[in-house]
């Protein structure tokens, strides 16, 4: 079943693009998750179990979980295992997409794309992380440009533009006219 259709799509959004992700995610959240578990002292025994089967199902069950699909009005993510995790970005609050490729992922070949939205703090970080992403460079841009037609599709044409800005131009003078003229007459 095709996960991107999952997601309850409002009638006038359709999907444009749905991420493919590197089945190499897999090993590295194995890997990741085993180098945090065996960081710790409590870790320790809880690593034993990850490696002699828990942490090959999770990692499995992880990354078929994840779909991320661009549509014409949104980004959205899905992931998680035990807690789903859906998230929708409207395209227009799209700040930044930050493209990182450190040399743990590279030793991975894999690379992640961070969205940073309009309002989000840094406390809290990015607003979406996707790792793994195939072709990335090319889901970037693509997302990029869907974002640059979502905001363009927003603005007014320069010719209505105009209009409003003489209408409000004629108000302003009609106002400045009218105090003027109702100004009272010295003491």
């Amino acid at each position: 079943m095709d996960q991107s259709t999952e997601f309850h799509l409002s009638p006038d959004e359709s999907e444009i693009l749905k991420a493919d992700f590197n089945p190499v995610v897999k090993t590295y959240i194995f890997w990741y998750i085993l180098v945090i578990l065996v960081s710790t002292v409590i870790g320790i025994p809880v690593a034993l179990v990850w490696v002699l089967g828990w942490g090959q199902w999770y990692s499995r069950k992880f990354y078929e979980n994840m779909v991320c699909v661009l549509t014409t009005k949104n980004l959205r993510l899905r992931n998680g295992i035990i807690f789903q995790i859906e998230k929708t970005i409207p395209l227009e609050n799209i700040q930044d997409l930050t493209f990182l490729e450190g040399p743990i992922l590279k030793a991975w070949h894999l690379s992640m794309i961070k969205v940073e939205t309009a309002g989000s703090s840094h406390q809290y970080g990015s607003q979406m992380k996707l790792i793994g992403v195939i072709n990335a460079h090319e889901f970037r841009s693509k997302v990029l440009t869907q974002r640059s037609l979502t905001k363009s599709s927003g603005t007014l044409p320069p010719e209505s533009q105009t209009a409003i800005l003489t209408e409000i131009r004629d108000l302003l003078r009609e106002i400045r006219d009218n105090t003027k003229s109702n100004k009272p007459v010295g003491p």
